[in-house]
């Protein structure tokens, strides 16, 4: 499994409830192009329309070695799921709060997938007391090692 590009900022801004595998469908320059890692997810998010998912803002730079203009770098991408997945989804982001965000985009046996998270976002209160958290546990980890 190759990675090529992950949302670091999702595990700070969101509390990652449940995760989902799913394929995209991308044209041939996008696929080159993610290969190469020209991807970015910075801004991305998922949303279910009827009974399809699509990825929204997910910007794939175009491929410098084509001929003609190739498709928008940031259209909406039909995610592949199954059918019970779609219902599932469609249910949870139904409540208030609930987002899908991808994770992060990766080949698996040669076919682009990508994870995207069911997330309900943090508090700024949150987010500090996370980093407290942190901070904590990496003096803990320093008085401990001074000490050997």
């Amino acid at each position: 499994m190759k990675i090529v590009a992950t949302n670091r900022k999702a595990f700070y801004n969101y509390h990652i409830l449940d995760s989902f595998e799913a394929g995209m469908v991308l044209k041939g320059s996008e696929v080159k192009s993610l290969r190469l890692g020209r991807v970015s997810l910075r801004e991305s998010f998922a949303k279910t329309e009827g009974n399809e998912v699509f990825i929204h803002n997910l910007h794939i730079a175009p491929y410098s070695h084509q001929r003609l203009s190739g498709p928008e770098p940031t259209r909406p991408r039909k995610l592949l799921l199954h059918k019970r997945e779609i219902k599932k989804l469609v249910g949870l982001t139904s409540q208030k709060g609930l987002t899908l965000v991808p994770l992060k985009i990766y080949f698996k046996e040669g076919k682009a997938k990508v994870e995207i998270a069911l997330v309900k976002g943090k508090k700024k209160y949150d987010k500090r007391e996370k980093l407290k958290k942190k901070a904590v546990q990496r003096e803990m980890e320093r008085a401990l090692k001074s000490r050997r």
